[in-house]
């Protein structure tokens, strides 16, 4: 029984500009993203009944929403292949936090699908499939710190110096889509240029919605702002 084990990294958001808004009610944005050395671990064993099980199912998630299995049975359709797979989730990035779990989650599983399925699509192909799952998953397919723009497909690889972060993870569960939707959304910020920028200009337009939502996203920002030797403190996405 063939296995493949791959890590699924969690994201920073440096920054995040909402710089307009298409017909299509999608948002037009800029950020740069790092990949962090923090991840969930999937684990997929190859089937050949053509079934796509969860084996670890998450908890509050039905299966049928979770984006693994969202993820391989797009694949699955889209490829026409016969072949199923058993997907085990071992979940450390917490849910909702801005860390971008979820679509590096389906992202890893378009990956490591492509390889177990042998599939032999290339990037660009997988990179399309993963922006139907999020705006947030082609970053995770494209595999490396980047300048985003458009609704997050237009990627631009950055050289982003070595750092440390310190990340806190609010207890509270931030709807993405929620906080796009509120009236009160920064969406006409200037757009900045690449290159160059440095990416301690930017700011990110939903920390005043997502602060005024959640008094514990305010409050550790406060206190990460009082520490010695900070940098920068920010909101990560819409959450961390």
């Amino acid at each position: 029984m063939t296995t493949l084990t791959f890590p699924a990294p969690a994201k920073l958001n440096l920054f995040l500009h909402v710089v307009g808004r298409r017909q299509d009610g999608y948002h037009l944005l800029q950020t740069v993203f790092r990949l962090l050395d923090f991840s969930d671990e999937l684990s997929f064993t190859l089937r050949d009944d053509g079934l796509v099980n969860l084996v670890t199912p998450v908890d509050g998630i039905p299966e049928d929403q979770d984006l693994c299995v969202r993820a391989a049975k797009l694949l699955r359709s889209r490829s026409g292949t016969t072949m199923g797979v058993d997907i085990a989730l071992k979940k450390r990035i917490p849910m909702g936090g801005g860390l971008g779990g979820g679509s590096s989650d389906a992202a890893t599983t378009l990956m490591a699908l492509n390889q177990l399925w042998n599939l032999n699509w290339d990037k660009a192909k997988l990179l399309e499939l993963g922006l139907q799952l999020g705006a947030d998953v082609p970053v995770f397919i494209f595999g490396q710190n980047a300048f985003a723009e458009g609704i997050g497909e237009k990627l631009s690889a950055v050289q982003l110096p070595a750092a440390w972060y310190l990340v806190l993870i609010p207890p509270v569960h931030v709807s993405t889509a929620e906080i796009f939707s509120n009236k009160e959304l920064t969406r006409n910020t200037i757009p900045i240029k690449i290159p160059p920028f440095s990416i301690w200009q930017g700011h990110n337009d939903l920390e005043q919605v997502v602060c005024s939502l959640y008094p514990e996203v305010s409050r550790r920002l406060k206190w990460l702002k009082q520490l010695e030797n900070t940098t920068i403190a920010a909101m990560s996405g819409s959450g961390a």
